[in-house]
Order: C-alpha cells, then sequence, then structure tokens
C-alpha cells in the first residue's frame, strides 16, 4: 500500500526548479561578494547593467492610470473581444496569414502551451520539439500524461538538423496518426536560434507529406515568446505567411507571449493563436480552448489585456512604447554581439545564435560545469547537452568577460 496522499499520476521528484534555484545562489553571493563581482545569467529576464529589473514606463504609467474596475474586473473568459483581436495584430504584425485566424486569451505563453498539448493530444501521446528546449515543455508534458520526444537540433553546417526532424516525425506520426511539434522561434531558448524561411519552407514540405493520409492530424505549435526582441531588420516574422493554404489536416498554432515584448512577466498575459484552411476548425478550436480557460484558471488579467489592446490600436500610446522597446532590443543586440566576439577570442564554441535572450554552449557534463563556475561566481543554468547564458540579464562588460571563464571551468573539467 502507497503511502503517499497524493495521487499515482501526481507524484513528483523532491527537488526544487532548477533555474530558481540557482538564481537564489546568484543573489546569495551578491549579497557576500558585491553585485560587481557577480556575473549572474540565471534568469531569463531583461535587466539594466545595474542589475534593477526592466520595466516599460509607457507600459506601466498607462496601467497605473486605468480606472480601478479596468484592472479589476473579471475579463470575458475567452479574452475581451478588443484583446483577441489586438492579439492578432501583435502576433502577425505585417504578416497574418490569409487563412481562418482565432485566438484565445491564456496566462502568458505557458498557458497557450498547457492549452496546446492538453487540447490537440491524447493520453500517453509524444510530443516533438529540437534535443535543446525550454525544460517546461517537458514538465507540461508530464502534467498532462504525455510524453516529450526530441530530434538532434543542429546538422554539421550550423543550420536546423531537418533530416532529423523528419525521421522522428514520420515515425511518431505513423504511430499515432496524431502529432504536435513544438517550434520555438524565432529567437529560440535556450540557443538563440531563428528558423530560416529556407528550412521553413522544407518543413511544410515534410507536413504536407504527412498529410496526404487524410487521417493524419498534424498540429504544429510556434512558440513566439521571444519574437519582440529579434532586431527589426531581420525581419524575423515573414514567414508566418507560408502558414495560408494549408491542407485542411494541418492545424498551425501560436503561443504568443507578453512577458518579454511588453516586460508583463508577472502580469500573466498571453494568447494561443490558431491558423486554418478550414473555417470550421477554426471555430473548433476557439470554443475547445474558451472551455478549457473555463476549467483551468477561468480568464486573464483584464488591465494587462487593455495595455496591450491600447499599445497596438491607438499610436499616442504605442509611438513611447515601441520607441521605449527598441531601446532595449539595441541594448540586447549589443549584450549578444559583445558575448559572440569574446567567444572567439576565447575560443569557445557556441551552439548557433541569431537573436533573443539567451546564448548556449556546448557542454558534456552540464552540470559539473555549472557547480565549477558558481564557485567562480558565474552563474549559468545546465542544460540537457548545454550552457545556457541569458544576455538579456548581463551588462556588456560582462559579457566581454564571461566567456574567458566559462572556458576555463570547461578546461578545468577536461571539457
Amino acid at each position: 500500500m502507497s503511502n503517499n496522499m497524493v495521487a499515482d499520476h501526481a507524484i513528483r521528484p523532491v527537488e526544487n526548479d532548477t533555474i530558481f534555484t540557482i538564481s537564489a545562489k546568484a543573489s546569495e553571493a551578491v549579497l557576500k561578494y558585491g553585485a560587481e563581482n557577480v556575473i549572474n545569467s540565471s534568469m531569463g529576464v531583461l535587466l539594466e547593467d545595474n542589475g534593477d529589473f526592466v520595466a516599460f514606463e509607457s507600459v506601466y504609467s498607462y496601467l497605473k492610470d486605468l480606472d480601478n474596475p479596468k484592472i479589476a474586473a473579471y475579463a470575458s473568459i475567452e479574452g475581451d473581444n478588443d484583446f483577441l483581436q489586438a492579439v492578432k495584430k501583435a502576433c502577425f504584425n505585417e504578416h497574418m496569414p490569409n487563412a481562418y485566424i482565432k485566438a484565445v486569451a491564456t496566462p502568458g505563453g505557458s498557458g497557450a502551451i498547457h492549452h496546446a498539448i492538453f487540447n490537440y493530444t491524447n493520453i500517453g501521446d509524444s510530443i516533438l520539439t529540437s534535443g535543446l528546449y525550454w525544460d517546461p515543455y517537458n514538465t507540461i508534458c508530464l502534467e498532462n500524461s504525455r510524453k516529450l520526444d526530441t530530434y538532434n537540433m543542429f546538422n554539421d553546417d550550423g543550420g536546423l538538423d531537418i533530416e532529423a526532424f523528419k525521421e522522428k516525425f514520420d515515425y511518431h506520426l505513423n504511430k499515432q496518426k496524431r502529432l504536435l511539434t513544438i517550434f520555438n522561434t524565432p529567437a529560440h531558448n535556450p540557443t538563440g536560434y531563428s528558423i530560416s524561411n529556407e528550412e521553413w519552407d522544407k518543413i511544410i514540405d515534410i507536413l504536407k507529406a504527412g498529410a496526404e493520409n487524410k487521417e493524419n492530424k498534424i498540429i504544429i505549435l510556434v512558440d513566439v515568446a521571444y519574437i519582440d526582441f529579434c532586431d527589426e531588420k531581420f525581419d524575423r516574422r515573414s514567414f508566418m505567411e507560408k502558414f495560408a493554404g494549408l491542407e485542411e489536416n494541418i492545424l498551425v498554432l501560436f503561443a504568443f507571449s507578453a512577458s518579454k515584448g511588453y516586460t508583463m512577466y508577472g502580469l500573466r498575459n498571453g494568447a494561443l493563436l490558431c491558423v486554418t484552411s478550414k473555417e470550421e476548425i477554426a471555430e473548433e478550436f476557439f470554443y475547445t480552448n474558451l472551455h478549457s480557460n473555463r476549467g483551468t484558471w477561468s480568464n486573464g488579467t483584464k488591465g494587462a489585456m487593455r495595455v496591450l489592446t491600447v499599445i497596438i490600436n491607438d499610436e499616442k500610446v504605442g509611438k513611447p512604447f515601441y520607441e521605449e522597446r527598441n531601446h532595449y532590443v539595441k541594448l540586447l543586440r549589443r549584450r549578444a554581439d559583445a558575448f559572440l566576439e569574446a567567444s572567439k577570442e576565447a575560443d569557445l564554441e557556441l551552439y548557433p545564435y541569431k537573436d533573443g535572450f539567451f546564448v548556449c554552449i556546448p557542454c558534456k557534463n552540464p552540470s559539473k560545469v555549472s557547480q565549477k563556475l558558481m564557485e567562480k561566481n558565474l552563474f549559468v543554468i545546465p542544460l540537457q547537452t548545454g550552457l545556457r547564458f541569458a544576455v538579456c540579464a548581463v551588462s556588456e562588460e560582462k559579457c566581454m568577460s564571461a566567456p574567458k571563464k566559462i572556458k576555463e571551468a570547461l578546461v578545468e573539467c577536461d571539457e
């Protein structure tokens, strides 16, 4: 007889989240040794050079000026209608696919990922993503009695390993007849990789081949949590138009988050959006996820919905917001460039980086090297096959000094 009070399916390891545990150790080091002597790249949040949290003034000045009822009242279960229209513009900008598109509000991107996994796969199914991934994907799968499988992410040329993806995609689709694949792009967490338009063409060809069997149900979830911190000159949204006119048994979902692009991390604002060639599938998406909202968290944060809606629709509010965000997009790019250049000088190998909050270093024993770096007051996150360094949280000066220290730790650990 089990002595557990929780049900068998709810038994979990007795351990804390790795990121928050390492972040707590970094905070202790700052108190002991001083902030100037610590490099804390553990948390995926945007910080000023002095370590202060970045919360856009243009966002919070408007939020604080809202009448109390516009902050405190219940939002609609599916999300307020004006928000649902605005979030489509926020997600796609000038690249909205010519298709049926619906949106449902969720508490951040995590809520969108939850609904995609819960509503579009069956208990026991495998969900597919790349070999380097945001660990909560696996947590959400386990919480919902699903499994996460991965494919090798990069080929020898530093691009997405399309052949590895195809092999796993075909295997699971043939076995399950229903497959959800998660692509975290652009600005992948943890590598900073962005899938190119040419790579998307190859992926879509694979999807179309799988869709020839009409019994197959193919669902793609594009997690765009970091898209608004891509440099606009790269036009990282242009791939979105490629999802127009796909077969009815291919459904494309987008997990949109206001956490990073609008610095509303704790206000839990986001949406799940669908792109489909069939109106009935879009309607099914809407009402299915509306009911899931009611059955999980009920509704979202009305004040946060209002802020995003006004930023998108009111130029007077939107103009200072975009100017402020663009300042930090450039700040992030300078930090990333500094880290990349210093890595070359230190002969530190990196996974391919294009955009975003993180850089990732290949590593055979991430936990061992992470521990060694903590002894040097440099805090990184150990992952499946690498170390995640958050350039979003580290000054340009420290981004220049960190690669040499990481290289030294790798050598000391016989990497």
